[in-house]
């Protein structure tokens, strides 16, 4: 096999390969021959059907396979003779196969970057330190009653926290603007889901009464038209409620998967679950820091492959997430939305398979074990969910993907300068600004 690189631009490389013609026609030979023992031709036996027949009726259909697979697998050896990584798979150009001469052509793909990592003694990284507190538990527990709250209409003038149900007409300069109007709307007064002004201006009034609130819409409001906008709201109070918590009992548990144990069962697993989320959040915060600094120490090339790969990934989450299970073209989806985060997971996965090559990580098997088990403990039957992970090898290799990131976060950790920050658990809940 003859391989010559044809072309070297940044990133992407040309091989240009050729497969000695014996090779092919041989190969070719060889299945037509089987193929005489087992096709079946009119006019012929089955089994007894000449080869120069065979040829002439599944002689090309053959030779493409033959080509094809020739051309998939003597690509593979020509990197691996050239030294070079591909990322994706190869673009096949050129291609000059006539049987009795040599198979040429050429192959257009990327490679990865070389990357010369930075020293990991200039990482700095701010450590969240949190526990979970009674204080914490009682207001999350108060989170919760406020979920299951109802409104009961009541004859009584609107105060913060009552639900008010409106109509209104908002204006600009006596015009009806889009979207500034609405009958029948529920409300809950300091819930902040209107303009400022709105909400307060409803506080103090009762079923029947009318009100006109003069307003403006914020500078920064999403609508061009209507930013930094002084207008009008016409505004009438159908009904006032008022919020009523429900009481904590075994029926208020149960909502919660507390079939028994009271109050005292109640607590424990509200505190239980938060202090797994507070551990989750303090371990997502660390490594999206560190992964942070590694990105911007760290200046890579990225291939168009692996950036156009995340931009689909993205678009996937962002139909999971916002799709409501409708079948979405993803084509329909820009990639300019997507491609700055894309170029830097990408830059990132780059950067993080440098660290595990160059310090020769691995998943770390009683770790994994560990993820696995946190998983399973939030099911009524853990060992069963145990079992799953370790029968389904995707599942089994997406926790040992997390693993060996969270390994490369504790070995930066280990070199870094890290200093500790002690905070409130609401604060360190709460994700980071996204880069």
């Amino acid at each position: 096999m003859q391989v010559s690189i044809e072309s070297s631009t940044g990133l992407e490389r040309q091989l240009k390969i050729g497969v000695p013609a014996d090779k092919i026609d041989q190969e070719v030979t060889d299945r037509l021959q089987k193929a005489t023992k087992t096709v079946s031709i009119k006019g012929f036996r089955k089994g007894k059907v000449p080869l120069k027949v065979v040829k002439q009726h599944y002689g090309r259909g053959v030779r493409q396979e033959v080509v094809g697979e020739i051309v998939n697998s003597s690509f593979y050896e020509a990197v691996q003779q050239e030294e070079l990584r591909p990322v994706g798979q190869p673009r096949i150009d050129d291609i000059k196969d006539t049987e009795g001469q040599d198979l040429e052509y050429v192959a257009v793909f990327e490679v990865y970057p070389e990357v010369k990592l930075a020293d990991l003694t200039k990482v700095k990284v701010s450590r969240p330190v949190a526990d979970v507190t009674e204080a914490d538990v009682e207001k999350m527990i108060g989170v919760l009653r406020d979920q299951q709250a109802t409104f009961n209409v009541a004859e009584k003038a609107a105060e913060e926290g009552d639900q008010v149900n409106i109509d209104f007409v908002g204006t600009h300069k006596k015009e009806e603007f889009a979207g500034g109007s609405a009958e029948g709307q529920d409300l809950v007064l300091g819930s902040d889901s209107m303009i400022p002004g709105f909400e307060d201006g409803i506080i103090g009034l009762s079923a029947g009464d009318e009100s006109v609130l003069k307003l403006k819409f914020p500078k920064d409001y999403h609508s061009d038209e209507l930013k930094g906008k002084a207008v009008q709201f016409a505004v009438k109070v159908n009904s006032v409620s008022v919020k009523q918590v429900p009481e904590m009992d075994d029926e208020f548990f149960k909502l919660y998967g507390v079939e028994s144990g009271g109050e005292e069962k109640f607590r424990e697993d509200i505190e239980a679950n938060m202090e797994r989320e507070l551990k989750n959040a303090i371990r997502t915060k660390i490594k999206n820091r560190v992964m942070d600094q590694l990105f911007k120490l760290n200046t890579v090339d990225v291939p168009d492959a692996l950036v156009a790969n995340e931009i689909i990934q993205l678009k996937q989450q962002m139909v999971q997430q916002f799709g409501g299970g409708q079948q979405i073209d993803l084509s329909m989806l820009p990639d300019d939305m997507f491609k700055e985060k894309a170029e830097r997971r990408a830059a990132l996965g780059v950067i993080v398979s440098e660290v595990v090559k160059v310090e020769a990580l691995s998943p770390d098997e009683d770790k994994v074990r560990a993820r696995i088990d946190e998983i399973a403990s939030t099911y009524e039957q853990p060992q069963e969910v145990v079992d799953y992970y370790y029968s389904k090898p995707e599942l089994l290799s997406s926790v040992e993907a997390v693993v060996l990131e969270d390994q490369v976060t504790e070995l930066v950790l280990s070199k870094a300068k890290v200093k500790d920050e002690t905070q409130p658990y609401d604060e360190v809940v709460k994700p980071d600004p996204e880069s």
